[in-house]
C-alpha cells in the first residue's frame, strides 16, 4: 500500500481502483449478510428487510455521501429504537410495521434536510458519556430480547427490566436444541477472533456461526415439524424455528402507511429514528476516518444526505433505517479498499447472494441469529465498557449510568435529553458559579485566536469549555490555515469537559495530518477525579503532579543512564501512525517517554507507553503497550516481522495463490518457522537480513518488529513494560542498531 498516493475520487476512482474495492466488498458482504438478517429479526421486521436495507445502503447511498471507506446498512444500534417505535405505534390494526416504515421514510428526509442545512456536526454537542450510555442501553435492550430467542423460551414480560428478570425464571423452560445451537454460536464468536489462525479468519466469525447452524438444522431435521424427547421431556422442532423469506422476492416489498401522520406519537418516533440514526452515522463516520490510511476526512453533511436518501427509499419498500456501520467499515479498511465504491459493490453482491443463496438462507435457524445478537448486546454493555468509562472519571460513569436508567425506563430520546441535562447540571455545580454566569462563561467573548509574531496561532479558551462550547471553537479552528503551528491555551478555563477534550484531540490529529503541529497547554493547575488525560478537569491551584511508583522507577532509570524522561501526555503521535501496525489502530496518546541516543552510532531512540484502540467504535478495546522506536539515519526496505504459529504456516501454503507470501530463508528454517516476515521488496529485504542479523532474531523474544523505511518499531507484547523489560528494550535496540550500521 502506497500511503503517498491518495486514491482518485469520483468515477475516475471507481475505474482505477475497482479491483481492490471489489475484493474488499466480498469480505464486507459476507459480514453484512448474517448481520442484516439478525438486525431485522431482532427489530420485529421480516429478516429479508435487513438485506433490503443493506442493498439500498450500498447502491443508493454511495453516490451521494461524503465518506470514503465507510459501509452503510442496517445496524444493531437501531434495534432498540425500532422496537420502541413498534410498541408506541401499535394500535391493534395489524398495520404497526407499515406505520414504522412511514416514520422511517420521513426520518430519512429529516436527515437530508439536516445535511442540506450543514448540521452534520450535531453529534458533537451531545456529551460522549451520554452517547456511550445510549449504546450500553441499546446493548441491554438487544440482550434482553434476544437471550430468550437463544434459550428457546417465551417470556411474558414486554419491557427490558421484566425480560431480564425472566432470564432466570425461564431457565427450567430452556429448549435444549435451540439453546445448544445458540451456545455453540456464541462460543464461536468468542473463540474465533482470539485464535491466531488466518484459516479461520478468512471468513467472518458470524458466517461460521451460520454454517454450523445449518449443519445443526440438518442433524435435527428442522425442515419437518416433529418432537424430540430429551430427559423425559418433549420439545418441538420444525420450520417455524428457521428464517422465513418468501420464495418470490417481490412479496418481500412492504409499503408505508402514513395515516398516523397527525399523531404526536408518530412524530416522536420520527424524531427518535432521525436523531439516533444521525448521531450514530456521524460518530461512526468520524471513527472510520481515523482508520483511513490515506488520512481523508468525510464530509459529514453529505453523509447525512446520502444515508437520509437511502433511509427514505428503504422505508418506502419495506427496509430499515440506514447508518454508517463500524464493524463492516473496519472489515472494508482491513481488506484494502480504496474508495467509496466498495460500499456500492457490497450492495450489488448482497443482491447476488439474495438470489443465489435464498434456499440456503431459509435453512438457517433463528437461534443462530440470536446468538450473534446476544453477543453484540453483551459487547455493547460489557463490564469492560463500564471500566473504560470509570477510568475517565467517576463523574463520567455517573453520567452514563443516569443515561442508561432514563433510557431503560422510558426510551432513547428521553435518555439523550435527560442524560445531557444531567451532565449540564453537574458541570454547573463543579464550576461553582451562578447559572447565568455559567452560560456566559460557555460563550465567553474572550475566547479567540491570536497570531504571534512568529506567525503561529494561539487559541486562547476562557471560561467553561464543555460540549456546548464545541460549535464556537469549531468555527475558530476552521479559520486556522492547514500546516501551521497552533497552541491551544486552556489556562484561563474554569472547567474543561471530557467531550471537549476529545474534540481537541481529534482536531490535533486532523491538523497534524496536514503537516501542522498542535500543543495543548494550560492544564497544570487543573485537577480531575482520574489520571486519564481526557478526564473532566477543574481549575484549582496548589495540587502538584504526583508520579506513580512505576513512573518514579522510570525517572530514576533515565537519570541513572543520563537519558531524558517525561511523564506528561504527548498528543503528537503522527510519526507512529506511519507504521503499518498503527494504520488501522487509532493511537490515543503516548506518555512516560524515555529518549536517548546511541552515541557511537548516532541513532536516536525513544521508548514510550502508547495507548491505542482496536475494534469497533463503541465496543473498541483500549490497549496500552510499551514500544521502542529506532530513528535511523539511513533508508532501509519496509517490512514487518512477527511471531508465527504452526497453523498460520500451513495456511500460508494454502493461500499462496492469492499473492500473500511469507519470506522464508531456506538456510534458517528455525527463523522462518518462528517469524512471519513480509514486505514488498523481497530482494532488498533478503539483502538486509544478513546471517548475523537472522541469528540475532532467532535468539530474541521480541514479538513484533517493523520498518517504515527510516525508522523501526519494536515491541514484545501488548502490555506495559516493567523496568527490567525497559532496560532489555534498550539493550535489544542497541544491538539491532549495530547490526544495521554494518549494512552501510
Amino acid at each position: 500500500m502506497n500511503l503517498h498516493e491518495v486514491p482518485k475520487k469520483g468515477w475516475r476512482g471507481a475505474m482505477t481502483h475497482w479491483r481492490s474495492d471489489f475484493l474488499a466488498a466480498i469480505s464486507v458482504s459476507l459480514v453484512a449478510l448474517p448481520l442484516g438478517l439478525g438486525v431485522a429479526a431482532a427489530s420485529g421486521a421480516p429478516p429479508i428487510a435487513g438485506l433490503i436495507s443493506a442493498i439500498i445502503g450500498g447502491v443508493v447511498a454511495t453516490p451521494f455521501r461524503g465518506s470514503h471507506l465507510a459501509i452503510n446498512g442496517p445496524a444493531a444500534g437501531l434495534i432498540a429504537v425500532l422496537l420502541s417505535a413498534s410498541y408506541s405505534l401499535n394500535d391493534g390494526s395489524g398495520q404497526t410495521l407499515n406505520y414504522v416504515l412511514a416514520a422511517i421514510c420521513i426520518a430519512g428526509l429529516v436527515q437530508v434536510v439536516l445535511g442540506a442545512l450543514k448540521l452534520g456536526r450535531i453529534a458533537e454537542i451531545i456529551p460522549s458519556s451520554v452517547i456511550q450510555g445510549i449504546m450500553v442501553a441499546i446493548g441491554i435492550i438487544i440482550f434482553s430480547t434476544q437471550i430468550h430467542v437463544a434459550m428457546g423460551t417465551h417470556p411474558v414480560g414486554k419491557n427490558t427490566i421484566d425480560l431480564l428478570k425472566e432470564v432466570v425464571t425461564q431457565i427450567p423452560n430452556i429448549h435444549p436444541v435451540i439453546f445448544g445451537i445458540s451456545l455453540v454460536g456464541i462460543i464461536l464468536l468468542v473463540v474465533i477472533p482470539k485464535v491466531q489462525s488466518r484459516l479461520l479468519h478468512y471468513f467472518p466469525a458470524s458466517l461460521w456461526v451460520l454454517v454450523v447452524a445449518v449443519i445443526a438444522a440438518y442433524l435435527f431435521n428442522f425442515f419437518e415439524a416433529h418432537s424430540i424427547n430429551i430427559s423425559g421431556r418433549t420439545y418441538e422442532v420444525g420450520p417455524q424455528q428457521l428464517i422465513s423469506i418468501p420464495d418470490d422476492l417481490r412479496e418481500a416489498i412492504m409499503f408505508p402507511n402514513f395515516s398516523r401522520i397527525g399523531d404526536y406519537k408518530f412524530w416522536l418516533t420520527v424524531l427518535s429514528i432521525s436523531l439516533i440514526a444521525s448521531i450514530q452515522t456521524l460518530a461512526m463516520a468520524k471513527a472510520v476516518d481515523k482508520l483511513d490510511p490515506y488520512k481523508r476526512k468525510s464530509d459529514l453533511n453529505k453523509d447525512l444526505i446520502g444515508v437520509g436518501l437511502a433511509t427514505a427509499l428503504s422505508g418506502a419498500i419495506g427496509g430499515l433505517p440506514i447508518i454508517t456501520v463500524i464493524v463492516r467499515s473496519t472489515v472494508n479498511v482491513n481488506n484494502n479498499a480504496k474508495t467509496k465504491w466498495s460500499n456500492f459493490y457490497h450492495g450489488v453482491l448482497i443482491i447476488i447472494f439474495l438470489f443465489v443463496l435464498a434456499p440456503v438462507i431459509q435453512k438457517i435457524p433463528l437461534a443462530a441469529l440470536a446468538s450473534i445478537l446476544v453477543y453484540i448486546g453483551y459487547r455493547l454493555a460489557s463490564p469492560a465498557v463500564f471500566k473504560k468509562i470509570n477510568d475517565m472519571g467517576i463523574e463520567q460513569l455517573i453520567f452514563m449510568l443516569v443515561t442508561i436508567a432514563i433510557t431503560l425506563y422510558s426510551d432513547l430520546l428521553w435518555g439523550i435529553l435527560g442524560g445531557t441535562l444531567f451532565t449540564l447540571l453537574v458541570h454547573m455545580l463543579l464550576s461553582r458559579v451562578p447559572i447565568g454566569d455559567f452560560f456566559k462563561k460557555i460563550y465567553s467573548n474572550d475566547t479567540n485566536v491570536f497570531i504571534t509574531k512568529e506567525g503561529d496561532y494561539n487559541l486562547q479558551i476562557e471560561g467553561v469549555a464543555n460540549f456546548l462550547t464545541i460549535p464556537r471553537i469549531t468555527a475558530l479552528t476552521d479559520n486556522i490555515p492547514k500546516g501551521t503551528n497552533v497552541n491551544i491555551d486552556l489556562s484561563k478555563t474554569r472547567l474543561v469537559g471530557t467531550t471537549f477534550m476529545e474534540f481537541l484531540v481529534d482536531y490535533l490529529k486532523m491538523h497534524e495530518d496536514t503537516g501542522g503541529k498542535v500543543v495543548i497547554s494550560g492544564l497544570d493547575s487543573h485537577v480531575s477525579s482520574s489520571t486519564h488525560n481526557r478526564a473532566l478537569k477543574i481549575a484549582l491551584s496548589g495540587f502538584p503532579t504526583k508520579l506513580s511508583p512505576r513512573q518514579l522507577r522510570l525517572q530514576n532509570l533515565a537519570q541513572e543512564k543520563d537519558y531524558e524522561f517525561t511523564s506528561r501526555v504527548d498528543w503528537n503521535t503522527s510519526y507512529l501512525r506511519n507504521f503499518h501496525f498503527f494504520e488501522i489502530r487509532p493511537i490515543e496518546r503516548k506518555s512516560n517517554c524515555i529518549q536517548g541516543t546511541f552515541e557511537d552510532l548516532s541513532i536516536d531512540w525513544e521508548i514510550a507507553d502508547v495507548t491505542f484502540c482496536e475494534g469497533a467504535a463503541f465496543t473498541a478495546e483500549v490497549f496500552n503497550a510499551t514500544v521502542m522506536v529506532l530513528k535511523l539515519n539511513k533508508e532501509i526496505p519496509e517490512f514487518s516481522m512477527e511471531k508465527e504459529g504452526v497453523f498460520e504456516k500451513i495456511f500460508d501454503r494454502l493461500m499462496a495463490f492469492t499473492g500473500y507470501k511469507d519470506i522464508d530463508f531456506e538456510m534458517y528454517t528455525d527463523f522462518s518457522e518462528k517469524f512471519l516476515l513480509m514486505g514488498n521488496d523481497e530482494q532488498a529485504i533478503r539483502s538486509l537480513f544478513t546471517n548475523e542479523m537472522i541469528q540475532f532474531f532467532e535468539n530474541q523474544q521480541i514479538h513484533h518488529l517493523e520498518s517504515n523505511g527510516d525508522a523501526i518499531l519494536i515491541f514484545d507484547r501488548i502490555k506495559l513494560a516493567r523496568t527490567d523489560e525497559t532496560i532489555a528494550f534498550m539493550e535489544y535496540g542497541k544491538e539491532l542498531a549495530k547490526l544495521l550500521e554494518k549494512k552501510k
